[in-house]
Formats: C-alpha cells, structure tokens, sequence
C-alpha cells in the first residue's frame, strides 16, 4: 500500500471540519494517514435518454476496487481551482475535453470514511452533473484509474443502490446517491 500512495501522491490543500481552508497544504498520503480534511471533485455524467456513466475502480485502487462509482473523481491539487480539477479529471479519466458552461454544481457533500488505522478519507467531494455529448465510443478510460466505464439507466442504478445482497457499488451514503438521481432526473424530465 505505501508504494501505490508514493506513486498517486500529490500535494493537496487541508480543510477544517467545517469545509474551509486551513492555509496548509500535505500529501495526500499524510492527509490519509492522519485524517485531514481535503477536497475532490465528483461528476456525473448523464445522457438526455436517462443513462448514467458510471466507471468501474482498478482493482488496484486502495480502496473500493473493482466496484462502480461516479464518473469521474478526483484530489484537487493544492492552490488549483475547483473548475480547473473538474477539468483535468475529467481529460485524464476518460478522455474528455470539457469546458466550464458544460457543469453545473449541484452541491458539496462532506464525506468521511475510516477504512483502515492509516487510511481515513475525510473529505468534502465538489459534486457536478454534466450531460454527456460526445458518443460513448469517443470516451478513453485511464487504464491505471479505471478498469471501466458503462451506461446505465437510472432505473437501473436507482434499483442497484438499494439491493443490499448484490452491491457493487462504492458505499456512498443513501441521501448522497438519491440526491444525484433527483438532480439528474430533473435534467431529463424537464426538457
């Protein structure tokens, strides 16, 4: 585990509890270690026919492999602007050239998980939605990030949440995951 956080490290900015800037900056392999708050980016991605892209985590990732989640996801880099790390996960992830009219932020949602004694994710995700213009086929998945990436109805996903025998999804809370299918499916539904 030390090895895959020496290579994935980065500098990133500390929060408090409260969400706000500490002045500080740490790796991000400190700031998992030690439980510090930090922040990351989420975006959902959606089609006008009520499909969800949703990637599949390496199964080399610390925590969570092989299971679905959002989009896309990040760290943001210490003094980089929330736009700008929307922007380059989404180009590093899978492929895609966005641009800022493209999001819409639909929320900031504090999240903390102790998964071991030395890796605590305490942080606050900068959660967008963005439809997905460009064809399924054009999206290029980051190999060392992302094992892969489907379309799925929202139907689907809603039902897949909530079945507790079969889960393969990353364990976000219940209100986190029902607030993205309320904001994407007010999207669809109202155009």
């Amino acid at each position: 585990m030390e090895g895959f956080f020496y290579y994935m490290d980065e500098l990133i900015d500390i929060l408090d509890a409260h969400g706000k800037l500490t002045g500080k900056t740490a790796m991000k392999s400190d700031a998992h270690k030690n439980g510090w708050f930090h922040q990351t980016v989420h975006i959902w991605f959606y089609t006008p026919n009520g499909q969800i892209l949703m990637q599949q985590r390496s199964k080399n990732k610390d925590v969570f492999p092989l299971l679905w989640d959002v989009s896309v996801a990040g760290h943001i880099g210490a003094s980089e602007s929330i736009l700008t790390s929307v922007i380059r996960e989404v180009q590093e992830e899978i492929g895609l050239t966005i641009s800022p009219p493209d999001l819409e932020k639909i929320g900031i949602y504090k999240s903390f998980k102790n998964h071991s004694r030395t890796l605590k994710d305490y942080e606050f995700h900068h959660t967008f939605i963005a439809e997905l213009k460009s064809p399924f086929s054009a999206l290029q998945k980051q190999k060392s990030e992302v094992k892969d990436l489907k379309l799925e109805s929202l139907n689907q996903f809603s039902k897949a949440i909530c079945n507790t025998t079969t889960y393969n999804y990353v364990p976000h809370d219940n209100s986190y995951y029902k607030t993205i299918l309320k904001e994407i499916s007010k999207r669809i539904y109202s155009s």
